[in-house]
């Protein structure tokens, strides 16, 4: 079952279903968050909780998205409310990349390779047990959340602007307090990688980017292993594109070990707040010595997760100056 947010011809929100067919208007919501504490307030899953709402009319994704009339799959009335984080270090692949990024001069290990080590030796502990903890970041707040087919914009002080190919978590607390993941989207974790691969201390600089996820949220548990396309392109042709790997077979860590390091930490179990969680990647372009253009476009394509992402890239031309504090 794959669901999505978009806006229809007369601006109104909706909500789309779609399971082996068209997608079809899901009545009486206007967005998954609610949908998803209706379904938690029943005491039941989000599969009955459609059902028992029935179908409204069909809808074409394919031109809503078009026409610039997707949204977010998953988001929050108030843009506070919605936290974008994420892990690195997390795949089996991963491990290379950063670890050139971050070579020292030195013979010795970096600290992405220990913690990529860390990883496999304790990221998929028994069930019950706590694993041990991954590298994690935080991206922003909801006004960092762009939505698929909008472009993602580096500040004029960035380096570089790359895709980042993932699965992202997609979450809402309930009213006690319990983090109850609503679905899987694509995820778009763009980042700047010249900045971190100046100094591995930049990450969280790097990190502080806007991102894109969706277009449409796969409820259900995410396949073992995904397979998938990152691609770039410019003037409508492909100059990069290279498979992407995840799911669990594919990870050094368990899904429910990186929720786990996530949701331990009180302030992100706040009822009725929204949380979109990247599980890293082990695909760059900058890896292969690519660096994207303004007006070139991401796509991010996986058929389990429904629609591509795609997200063009601009650039923020206005002069990077200082920063004045004012003062009471």
């Amino acid at each position: 079952m794959l669901l999505s947010q978009l806006t229809l011809a007369d601006g109104s929100r909706a909500v789309a279903v779609r399971e082996d067919g068209p997608a079809h208007l899901v009545p009486g919501v206007t967005s998954t968050r609610d949908l998803a504490l209706a379904a938690i307030a029943a005491g039941h899953d989000l599969a009955t909780e459609i059902a028992a709402r029935g179908q409204w009319d069909e809808v074409d994704l394919e031109a809503a998205y078009a026409e610039g009339r997707m949204l977010v799959p998953l988001d929050h009335p108030d843009a506070a409310h919605l936290h974008l984080t994420g892990t690195g270090l997390t795949h089996l692949g991963s491990a290379s990349t950063r670890d050139a990024m971050h070579t020292k001069v030195t013979e010795e290990m970096t600290d992405s390779m220990k913690m990529f080590r860390m990883g496999l030796e304790g990221g998929k502990p028994a069930v019950g047990s706590v694993g041990v903890q991954p590298e994690w970041f935080y991206k922003g707040n909801g006004l960092a959340a762009v939505a698929p087919g909008a472009a993602l914009t580096s500040p004029s002080f960035a380096l570089d602007g790359g895709e980042e190919p993932e699965v992202a978590g997609l979450y809402v607390i309930a009213p006690d307090g319990q983090p109850v993941r609503v679905g899987f989207a694509l995820g778009n974790e763009f980042s700047d990688h010249v900045t971190e691969r100046g100094n591995y201390l930049w990450l969280a600089h790097s990190k502080l980017r806007p991102a894109s996820f969706g277009p449409e949220m796969l409820v259900g548990d995410l396949p073992e292993s995904v397979e998938g396309i990152s691609r770039i392109l410019r003037d409508g042709k492909t100059v990069w594109e290279k498979p992407f790997l995840s799911g669990e077979a594919n990870m050094s860590h368990s899904i429910a070990n990186l929720e786990h390091h996530h949701f331990k930490y009180a302030p992100f179990r706040d009822p009725g707040d929204v949380h979109v969680h990247f599980f890293g990647t082990a695909t760059l372009s900058f890896a292969d010595g690519i660096s994207a253009e303004p007006g070139d476009v991401f796509e991010i394509e996986c058929p389990a997760f429904g629609l591509s992402l795609r997200n063009p890239l601009a650039r923020n031309s206005d002069a990077s100056a200082p920063v004045a504090v004012a003062s009471l």
